[in-house]
């Protein structure tokens, strides 16, 4: 039987993929430090960053989802859903430390991304866009608020059957309606020649369009809107909650920009010794995901950091935090191929 050869690996994605972790824990610790308001650099970047990494991160896993697909075909995909039952375990279980858990979510975006694998691209295109019809539909014929204490983001009734599903597909912190769609970009992505210098422009070029159409898009529409209701203009902001179409929009965008110019940068940072120091961590993301649940927001809580905090005060911390986490992942990599949670996957999983 005949073999693909193995393409090359593309490591300026395990440099996305490390920005995006970098990302997601700035904005972890946000909410758990309670750092909320403020007008300074720190506020304004992580306001930048949420909901952005989280998508950019599911765009990467997409991604890489449709490359092995390309690679194994059927193979992968009975791969694809026993990795699906593993997050969905774990997930659950970083639920009861950490409520605003994304890799349950994960678990059912694999899941449904493995059976729409064999579509065309533009039947993908069309999925995204149903994803985001879909969701403009139920929020403006359900109740969003349900569930919700917006004072402290806790959420109740998780752990009920109607509960678990409204917040899995509706309003939770990352639903499958419309954040699937970002899984299927990625698939998409990854049919592109992204080794090719003129895609890695045109991601890069695309990405940055998107951000700036999301963004004038949002202030034109909610300046034109506000005086029919303020929650009407509520739902033109760009923001993860509620995942509105030009939050998809801006999330797509700075996923776009992110992975062409990581690309991009590939052989210039590689031949400045940067790629050595990130890729270890940008390939053991799931690892340091729990770590820094489990460590990270623990060493947080055990040195009273735990709301009331200064946003200064938040991004100094997951600074710090993804500092350890990076000397961390290249000292293991040098003996270990794979992190451990990557590696006990692998084994009950393939």
């Amino acid at each position: 039987m005949s073999h693909k050869p193995k393409a090359p690996r593309l490591a300026g994605l395990d440099l996305a993929r490390y920005l995006a972790f970098v990302g997601m824990v700035i904005v972890n610790f946000k909410i758990v430090m309670g750092a909320e308001g403020g007008s300074g650099f720190a506020s304004h970047f992580m306001q930048l960053l949420e909901g952005r990494a989280a998508a950019t991160f599911v765009v990467l896993a997409g991604l890489g989802l449709g490359l092995a697909h390309a690679r194994s075909g059927a193979a992968n995909t009975r791969i694809t859903l026993k990795r699906a039952a593993f997050l969905l375990a774990i997930g659950l279980v970083n639920m009861l430390i950490f409520d605003a858990d994304i890799l349950h979510y994960y678990a059912f975006y694999f899941l449904f991304g493995a059976f729409l694998l064999p579509l065309s691209t533009r039947a993908l295109i069309w999925a995204i866009a149903l994803l985001n019809l879909a969701f403009v539909t139920m929020i403006f014929t359900l109740d969003y608020d349900i569930g919700w204490n917006w004072e402290d983001y806790s959420y109740t009734g998780f752990w009920t059957p109607s509960g678990f599903l409204r917040n899995l597909f509706f309003n939770g912190w990352h639903p499958v309606v419309p954040w699937l769609g970002f899984l299927l970009f990625g698939i998409v992505l990854s049919r592109l020649p992204l080794a090719a210098r003129r895609t890695q422009r045109a991601l890069a070029l695309a990405g940055l369009a998107a951000l700036l159409m999301a963004s004038a898009l949002s202030r034109a529409l909610s300046s034109w809107l506000a005086p029919l209701g303020p929650e009407l203009a509520d739902l033109l902001t760009t923001s993860p909650i509620p995942p509105m179409p030009l939050y998809t929009l801006a999330g797509l965008g700075a996923a776009s920009l992110t992975i062409g110019l990581c690309l991009m940068a590939e052989v210039r940072l590689a031949a400045w010794g940067v790629l050595a120091l990130t890729a270890p961590a940008g390939r053991q993301t799931l690892t340091l995901y729990i770590a820094h649940i489990l460590i990270g927001m623990g060493t947080l809580e055990a040195l009273g950091l735990v709301g009331g905090q200064t946003p200064e005060a938040a991004l100094l911390a997951a600074l710090l935090f993804c500092a350890a986490a990076t000397l961390y992942a290249r000292l293991w990599a040098r003996r270990f191929r794979r992190g451990p949670v990557e590696a006990l996957m692998r084994r009950l999983a393939g």
